[in-house]
């Protein structure tokens, strides 16, 4: 299971991704990172709305308008689960030849 911290998991996926030694290997890095990005963002979003931060100022920092940040991270503050990984992909079928 990977760590927790999403400061800790980037690292490990950043280092992963350096040491990947096929192409496929370095796209699940990516992914790595982007899930552990996604979850160290949600934390810092509730940490800001928690301590008086507003709408208006996170909207700023992403270039989006109080509205925009409402529609974007609300659901991340008022109780929504966490970004998670993406499910499964289904195996492709291969083409007959």
């Amino acid at each position: 299971m990977p760590p927790k911290n999403p400061s800790v998991r980037i690292k490990s996926a950043l280092a992963a991704h350096a040491a990947a030694a096929d192409p496929l290997s370095a796209l699940d890095a990516a992914r790595s990172v982007r899930e552990a990005a996604e979850h160290l963002e949600a934390a810092a979003i509730r940490a800001a709305r928690k301590s008086g931060a507003t709408w208006s100022a996170i909207g700023e920092l992403y270039g989006l308008t109080k509205q925009g940040a409402q529609q974007r991270f609300r659901p991340l503050v008022d109780g929504a689960p966490e970004p998670g990984p993406a499910p499964p992909a289904r195996p492709r079928k291969r083409a007959a030849r």
